[in-house]
């Protein structure tokens, strides 16, 4: 009987070794512990945070550059690019002489690239000049196309021949653009940045 009890403490120590051994795991030491680097011998510490997680790119926006040519331009009221108004009067005094203003001036925001289109009607038997000016755009250009049906290209029927800030179509120099047929159309008036960014005002004018 005395060495059953003597032999009972070595078969406890026994069975738990074969325990430990199947959990492979060890004690997690307490976090103080850990920090400090003291935990004792055969107790866990997680590794620190930064080891675990993965630094995540980071993307800066970068700006982008001039528009896509041939988007459409932000239309404005005129009376935003009233700066350029008392120009144009007298541009038209030289270049529209004894025509009047046909409709209002029109406006634009562009971009590099950028068209604003302005509806009209061309009337039979009637001369056109367009002039257009630029405040912050370099290369202004205007055309005056004829839309026929949608879904079918524009027909360029005139276009400006400066160059500048400042355009004029039809002017005195060339003569206005008539309608040569007894026939009414559908219209256009494209003013285009071909280069710079800034804002252009326009009006046509007939007779």
């Amino acid at each position: 009987m005395t060495r059953l009890f003597s032999l009972f403490p070595v078969a406890l120590a026994f069975l738990g070794s074969i325990a430990c051994s199947s959990n492979p795991e060890p004690e997690m030491a307490t976090g103080d512990l850990c920090a400090t680097g003291q935990a004792p011998p055969g107790q866990y510490c997680p590794p620190p945070t930064s080891a675990l997680t993965t630094p995540v790119p980071t993307t800066t926006a970068t700006a982008t550059g001039p528009s896509t040519p041939g988007s459409a331009a932000t239309a404005i009221p005129p009376i935003a690019a009233a700066a350029a108004t008392p120009m144009m009067q007298g541009m038209a005094m030289t270049e529209a002489p004894g025509m009047t203003q046909d409709g209002g001036p029109f406006a634009g925001q562009f971009q590099e690239g950028q068209v604003l289109e302005q509806p009209m009607n061309i009337a039979p038997g009637k001369c056109y000049t367009v002039i257009g000016i630029g405040i912050g755009v370099q290369e202004l250009d205007i055309q005056l196309v004829l839309a026929p049906a949608p879904g079918v290209p524009p027909i360029v029927l005139a276009q400006d021949s400066t160059t500048g800030p400042q355009a004029i179509l039809g002017g005195k120099q060339g003569g206005c653009f008539r309608n040569p047929t007894p026939i009414a159309g559908t219209g256009k008036v494209l003013m285009k940045s071909a280069k710079g960014t800034g804002i252009a005002v326009a009006q046509v004018f007939s007779k």
